[in-house]
C-alpha cells in the first residue's frame, strides 16, 4: 500500500509541475512490482525466502519521426529509470539502480517492450565475517539490466494512463569481485503514466525506400577492465583484449561481423598458479599459458548513434581450460562521428559471466 501512496503523491506533484511547462513530448511513469527470484543456480536456494518488490520510476522522451531512425523503429521512446528493490532477504539487502532505456512499440502501440541498462548499488554485499551467506553479490556496485513488457493505454483520465505487464531484473557484478552468483527477479508490474503535454505531436511518415549500401568496413578495438576468478580472496586483476574484425552492413539497421580476439587475462595467470599448488590432482603444472585467442561471428543492430552488439566466439588457442571453449559477448556501442566508438560489453560463457569490458575502437 505504501508504494501506491508514494506513486500517487509523485504523480500529483508532477501534474502541478507541468501546468506551466511548454510541450516537452515526454512523460513519467511509475510502476509497482512484485515477484520471485528465479532459481538459476541451486547455490542460491538459501537466499530465496520471500517475494521481492519495489518501484520503477522513469522519465521518457517520445519521438515522432523527425529523424529516419525513429521511423524505422516505429517511433520509440528513450529515457532514464530509477529502480528500488527490496529483495525480501536480510542477507541480500536492497538494491538501488539507475538506467538508460529504450521503449519499443508493437500492435498499434498497445504493447511496449522496454530494455534498460545501468548500475545498481547493493546495501549488503558479501563479507567473509559479517555476511558470508551472500554469495550472490560480491560488491556494492553491480551491473544491472532490466526488461519490461507492458500492455499500455495512455491518457485514459486526462493525462493519466495505465500499464501492466511483466518485468525481468538482473543484477551481477560480472566477476569484478567474487562471489558473483547473481540474482534474476521475474515480477508482475502495474503502473501509472503521466504525460507532460496537453496532447501529442503528429507522427511524421516520410521515410525513403532507397536501398542502403556500404562497402565492407574494418574495425580495431581495445577493451579492458578488472575481474577475479571464482576463488574468493584471490585478488582482482586487469585484463586486456585486442580485437580485429570486418563488418558488412546489410541494411540501415543491421550488420554482420567476422573477426578475432586476443585475450590477456591476468586473473587466469593467478588461477593457474593457485590450482597447481592447491589441487595437484587436477594435473595443472603452473606453466600453462594464460593467454587465449578466439574467432567470432557477430551482429550489430544500429539505433541512431547507439548500437547493440552480439558476438559468438570459439577459442582456437586455449592452453588452459576455463569455462569451455565458446564465449558470448553482448553490449552497447556509442559512435562519435563516423569512425570512432566507445563500448561497454559483457563477456560470458553461457550464463557464467567473466567480465564487463570497457572499450574504444575505430571503424575504417
Amino acid at each position: 500500500m505504501k508504494y501506491w501512496l508514494t506513486s500517487l503523491i509523485i504523480l500529483f506533484g508532477l501534474s502541478l509541475f507541468s501546468q506551466n511547462e511548454e510541450a516537452l513530448d515526454s512523460y513519467f511513469d511509475l510502476n509497482y512490482f512484485s515477484g520471485n527470484i528465479a532459481l538459476h543456480n541451486n547455490d542460491i536456494l538459501h537466499l530465496i525466502t520471500g517475494h521481492p518488490e519495489g518501484v520503477i520510476f522513469s522519465w521518457n522522451k517520445k519521438t515522432f519521426g523527425n529523424e529516419d531512425w525513429q521511423q524505422r523503429y516505429n517511433y520509440p521512446d528513450y529515457g532514464a529509470s530509477f529502480i528500488f528493490q527490496n529483495l525480501r532477504n536480510e542477507v541480500l539487502g536492497e538494491n538501488y539502480g539507475l538506467y538508460a532505456h529504450y521503449n519499443f512499440y508493437f500492435f498499434k502501440r498497445n504493447l511496449m517492450l522496454r530494455i534498460g541498462q545501468g548500475l545498481a548499488y547493493n546495501t549488503n554485499p558479501y563479507d567473509k565475517v559479517d555476511n558470508h551467506k551472500n554469495i550472490a553479490f560480491g560488491s556494492h556496485i553491480l551491473s544491472s539490466t532490466y526488461m519490461m513488457v507492458n500492455y499500455k493505454k495512455e491518457r485514459l483520465f486526462n493525462r493519466v494512463g495505465l500499464q501492466a505487464g511483466l518485468s525481468l531484473i538482473h543484477y551481477s557484478n560480472a566477476n569484478v569481485k567474487a562471489p558473483n552468483t547473481s540474482v534474476n527477479t521475474v515480477a508482475f508490474n502495474l503502473g501509472l503514466t503521466y504525460d507532460l503535454d496537453e496532447e501529442n505531436s503528429e507522427y511524421i511518415d516520410n521515410l525513403s525506400d532507397e536501398k542502403f549500401t556500404e562497402r565492407i568496413k574494418y574495425n580495431i578495438a581495445f577493451r579492458t577492465g578488472i575481474n577475479q576468478s571464482d576463488v574468493i580472496g584471490s585478488g582482482q586483476f586487469p585484463f586486456y583484449i585486442v580485437s580485429a574484425y570486418a563488418d558488412k552492413r546489410l541494411s540501415h539497421v543491421s550488420a554482420i561481423q567476422l573477426g578475432a580476439d586476443v585475450f590477456f587475462s591476468k586473473f587466469l595467470e593467478e588461477l593457474i598458479y593457485y590450482q597447481s599448488v592447491a589441487f595437484p590432482e587436477e594435473n595443472v603444472s603452473g606453466d600453462e599459458d594464460y593467454k587465449r585467442v578466439g574467432l567470432f561471428v557477430g551482429h550489430e543492430l544500429f539505433i541512431n548513434r547507439m548500437s547493440i552488439e552480439t558476438q559468438l566466439g570459439y577459442y582456437v588457442y586455449y592452453p588452459f581450460d576455463f569455462e569451455g571453449r565458446t564465449y558470448i559477448r553482448i553490449g552497447l556501442k556509442r559512435y562519435f562521428g563516423k569512425k570512432f566508438f566507445g563500448a561497454m560489453t559483457l563477456k560470458s560463457h553461457g550464463a557464467k559471466a567473466e567480465a564487463v569490458e570497457f572499450g574504444v575502437g575505430v571503424r575504417l
